[in-house]
């Protein structure tokens, strides 16, 4: 199974999003590392997690003018879903999804973060936002419109349906 270990590879510097993207990788350490009495609860743990770290992103995206359909807010939704339908699963008897979903979303997390997060990142610093507070320091530099797309430059509307396909078949 891939194993997903924090390294300066994941730093955004950033230090609200990098605390919560190392504590991401904590919580999937300790489900990995899990027996099988423990495999459940560890994973509903990493899913409340995911649901804070995730809602956090989208409300500093919605605060500073991503558009609320942008393809990193439907990887978020999308991977919540399916960890939820791990978990639901876990709880009929079926805790091996859980050890497989773990090891994709090793696999999936550091190019989330590298792209999505770190697109996100560079956008947040540029407009001034304080993550604690919400506070935008420099609404100069909010864009015009709303920003489509993850944020990154190669990244559009026409491109979400892939990444969020991509992010299904890595976690089916």
């Amino acid at each position: 199974m891939a194993q997903l270990e924090w390294s300066d590879a994941l730093v955004l510097d950033l230090d609200l999003m990098d605390d919560t993207h190392r504590e991401f990788v904590d919580l999937l350490a300790v489900v990995d590392h899990a027996d099988d009495a423990q495999l459940l609860p560890a994973w509903e743990r990493l899913v409340e997690h995911t649901e804070q770290h995730f809602g956090q992103e989208d409300a500093w995206m919605a605060s500073t003018r991503f558009a609320s359909g942008n393809c990193h807010s439907m990887q978020h939704r999308v991977v919540l879903q399916v960890m939820r339908e791990g978990a639901a699963l876990a709880r009929q008897g079926d805790e091996k999804v859980l050890r497989v979903m773990a090891s994709e979303l090793a696999l999936w997390f550091p190019q989330h973060a590298q792209s999505m997060d770190a697109a996100l990142a560079l956008h947040l610093r540029r407009v001034g936002l304080d993550p604690a507070t919400g506070v935008v320091h420099a609404p100069q530099a909010l864009p015009g419109e709303l920003i489509h797309g993850c944020g990154g430059a190669t990244c559009s509307d026409a491109s979400s349906l892939g990444a969020v396909q991509s992010v299904q078949a890595a976690l089916a």
